[in-house]
Order: structure tokens, then sequence, then C-alpha cells
């Protein structure tokens, strides 16, 4: 059985077993492009945690970071849902076997499938909230001063990002251009609309105009 004793800037990965078979199945199912960036979020989102002084559990945060884009990939392009769901369900399939408690599993999948919804998760519980603080740091660059060059630099010798907006991009693409009807009123609209010719983006206001309501 192998151990996994990764530590960037002076935080360690869970040693714990369900942490070591999450890291491998992520590794075994997912691209080296999204083992890594899940890495980092882990990593940027516990990193935040302790600068923000939250009281968070480390597995359940981990295991939130691992799977959180696992949707992305081409068995659930065809499921119909957001991707963010998709990885939410995942996790919870992996926890509920591992029979970890319903309440944690709640806040892992909570996490995972509201990480792409600003403005809510950092009001919820800490594991949820900073989740989407890792991967805002890691993909948008939000909140990037407050950590120091040096323990930027930490984390991405650990795991590196090589043309890593290009790549991530073009993994969102991927794995929801299959399914476009789930950007409506969320941000891979953007997504969709800068890679995908004559794609439509859905209209609040013309939904609301034109539902079947007549006033």
């Amino acid at each position: 059985m192998t151990t996994d004793t990764a530590v960037a800037a002076g935080v360690k990965v869970p040693g714990t077993t369900l942490a070591r078979e999450a890291t491998e199945l992520i590794r075994d199912t997912t691209s080296e492009l999204i083992y890594h960036h899940s890495r980092r979020v882990y990593f940027f989102g516990s990193l935040q945690g302790h600068r923000r002084d939250l009281s968070f559990d480390p597995e359940l945060l981990y295991l939130g970071a691992m799977f959180h884009d696992v949707g992305l990939n081409e068995a659930f392009h065809g499921s119909g849902r957001r991707f963010e769901v998709d990885s939410a369900a995942e996790a919870k399939r992996f926890l509920q076997a591992h029979d970890v408690p319903e309440d944690s599993i709640r806040r892992v999948w909570t996490a995972i499938a509201l990480h792409t919804t600003p403005g809510v998760p950092e009001f919820m519980e800490p594991e949820v909230a900073l989740v989407t603080a890792g991967v805002e740091y890691d993909v948008l660059g939000i909140g990037y001063e407050d950590l120091s060059a040096e323990d930027r630099a930490a984390v991405v010798a650990l795991h590196p990002r090589p043309d890593f907006k290009n790549r991530i991009l073009r993994a969102f693409a991927d794995g929801i251009r299959p399914k476009p009807q789930t950007t409506f009123g969320n941000v891979k609209a953007d997504v969709l609309e800068h890679f995908v010719p004559g794609f439509e983006r859905g209209n609040f206001v013309r939904t609301i105009l034109d539902s079947p309501w007549t006033e």
C-alpha cells in the first residue's frame, strides 16, 4: 500500500485510506491536467482556510477538491446534467461505498455542486467555501496576492501548470459541449460562446417573456 506524503507550503495531504483511494481513483480516471489542478485546489483552498482562520476538515476538503471536475469526463457527456452535479454525484457514490457519515457526504456534495456558483459558497460550511476558494485561486486568480509567492511556488512545483489557462478552458469546452443546455444561467456559457461556433446562450429575460403565461 502506497502512502501519500505530499507536502507543500506547510499543507499536508491527508494520510487516510479514504484520501489515498480517492487519489488513486482520480489519477486513474481523469487527465493529468485535472489531477494536478484538483490537487492544487486542495492546497490553495487549505492555505486560504488557514489565512481566514477557518476550522475545516482537511479530509473533506481534499475529497471535494479531488472530485470537483470528474464530471468533465467523457463518461458523463450524455448525462444531461451540469458537470458539477455529475462530479458531486460521483463523489457521493464513492463516499457512500466507504460508509462515510451522511453529513460529511452532504458537505462534499454541496462543495462540488456549488464550486462554479460565485457569491454563495463563501457563506456556507468551511469545506464548501474552501473548495470554491481553491478553484477560484487556481483558475481565476481571485485572491492571488492573499498567498505568498513562496507558497504559490511550492504548490506549483509539486503540481505544475504548463499552459494551464488554455488547457483548462479546452477541458471545460470538451466536457460541456455535448450538453449545452446545462450552461443556462452559469459561467460555463461563456466557455461555449468562446469555443463553439453558433452557440446561443440562454437568455433569462427571453425565457420569462416567452413562457406560456399570458402575463
